[in-house]
Formats: structure tokens, C-alpha cells, sequence
């Protein structure tokens, strides 16, 4: 899979990719992750990339003309992806919508944003990793690309984790335990080590639903809220009562 990325300080984007799991990939011919710099482009002097905004204004704003050229002479991938806060939101749906495809070009933004015409005749999706502002697209760039990148085929040894991990089936994931068996006087929970490996998923699926419910009941109340299923197998584990306020004994969230 092949990832591009518009950016005025390519070595952060570098750096990260050079390292971990998307350094491992990049190495092994999984993923290859190009860097742009449009300075590079540019035709002034001082290789600016950068004016003050029409109608005035604090700040200052992407020029087209080198977001332009470096996507042409580059010849990026399709879709070419925004960067910006007023983007729609990036999930873990998105990230395996992307990572079904050949490839992607994310620009990433610096001081005001970009020229709208460069959104408006370049751009083929706008995408925000929360709703706070950053100095500039590069770390939503690296939160896009291990996102995406992990999901490609290969770049994880156990091709499983990525079904049972959270918000795969709108949940949040489950809690993880591993040796040793007591730790200060803690103890893994007895249905883990049992051996009864479907009394281990049902407390699994217990598990996540509490946490969801409890972090993120807005996943819940997209899936509907909690059935008699749901409700059958926190029963079972003597987890209804702890579920949050909203959550009653026969209605959904």
C-alpha cells in the first residue's frame, strides 16, 4: 500500500515511519509511506508556502500554487485526504474503508489551513482525529497512517487481533491479563484460567459490554442498546448492577 504525505516538515513524518509496526512493514515491502515537501515547489526566493488571508485576518494560509504542483508532479494516490478539524470524524470504520484500497495521500495543513481551491478541486475527503486543534496535519497524519496501516494485510503477525479488538463489533475491547497468575496480592480472574473456552468468551463479551457501557454508551446506543442476550450474559457474570445509570433492567440506553 502506498501513502503519501504533503507536508512542510517531512522529517517528522519520517521518523515515525521508520519505526514499530509501520517501520517493520515498510521494510518488508508492505507499506511504502513517501513524503512531499512543498517548499519544494515553490517558485520565490524564499520557497514561501505561505500568504496572508483575503478579507484579512490573523494568521496565514497555504498558497495553492505549491499544493498544486506537488501533487501533480507527484502523481499522488486517489483519494487525497484533508487533514483538518472541520473534517468528518476518523474511526475505525474509516480506517478499514482506506486500508481496502491501493493507496492514499493525506496533506497536512499548517498555520490558517489551505487555499479552498485546493479543497475544493483536489481534495477527495476531509478527515479529523478529534475536536481539538493542532499546529499543523503531521500527528493526525501518523494517527492515519498506523491506523491504516496496521489493517493491510501482513502488517500484523496475527491476522485475529484485528477482529477482536475494540469498536470491531461496536464495542470497546475487553480487559487483558497475563502472567504471572497473582501479582500483589491480585488475581486474574478465575474464567480465564479455567480452560472452558466458551465460558471465556462469554466473559469476555461481558466484560466489554460493562465497558462500553460505562466509557463510550454512545457505541451502545448505536447498535441499539443492550438485548436480552446482552443482558443474559452480564447476568451471568453478576454484572448487571454495575451497570451505569440509563441502563435499566428492560430498557435499552
Amino acid at each position: 500500500m502506498r501513502i503519501d504525505v504533503i507536508t512542510i516538515f517531512p522529517e517528522l513524518i519520517e521518523s515515525f515511519a521508520a519505526v514499530s509496526l509501520i517501520g517493520k512493514a515498510c521494510d518488508d515491502g508492505l507499506l511504502a509511506i513517501t513524503t512531499h515537501d512543498p517548499r519544494q515547489e515553490a517558485t520565490d526566493v524564499h520557497r514561501s508556502v505561505d500568504d496572508a488571508p483575503f478579507g484579512g485576518g490573523a494568521g496565514m494560509v497555504m498558497k495553492p500554487e505549491p499544493l498544486f504542483a506537488t501533487i501533480e508532479q507527484a502523481d499522488c494516490p486517489r483519494p487525497v485526504i484533508y487533514l483538518t478539524p472541520s473534517g468528518r470524524r476518523f474511526d475505525q470504520a474509516t480506517a478499514r474503508e482506506l486500508a481496502a484500497g491501493d493507496g492514499l495521500t493525506l496533506i497536512c495543513g499548517r498555520f490558517e489551513g489551505i487555499d479552498q481551491r485546493v479543497r475544493d478541486e483536489l481534495v477527495d475527503d476531509e478527515l479529523s482525529i478529534g475536536d481539538y486543534v493542532l499546529a499543523g496535519g503531521e500527528v493526525a497524519a501518523t494517527v492515519v497512517i498506523e491506523a491504516v496501516g496496521r489493517l493491510v494485510p501482513g502488517v500484523l503477525g496475527n491476522a485475529a487481533s484485528v477482529e477482536e479488538e475494540s469498536f470491531s463489533h461496536g464495542l470497546l475491547e475487553y480487559p487483558h491479563y497475563t502472567r504471572p497468575a497473582e501479582f500483589r496480592g491480585w488475581q486474574v480472574p478465575d474464567v480465564l484460567r479455567s480452560g472452558d473456552h466458551a465460558r471465556v468468551d462469554r466473559w469476555r463479551h461481558a466484560q466489554a459490554l460493562l465497558t462500553t457501557a460505562r466509557v463510550r454508551p454512545d457505541l451502545l446506543a448505536e447498535r441499539g442498546g443492550l438485548d436480552k442476550s446482552d443482558r443474559k450474559v452480564l447476568a451471568e457474570f453478576g454484572l448487571l448492577d454495575q451497570l451505569p445509570p440509563g441502563f435499566g433492567s428492560d430498557d435499552s440506553s
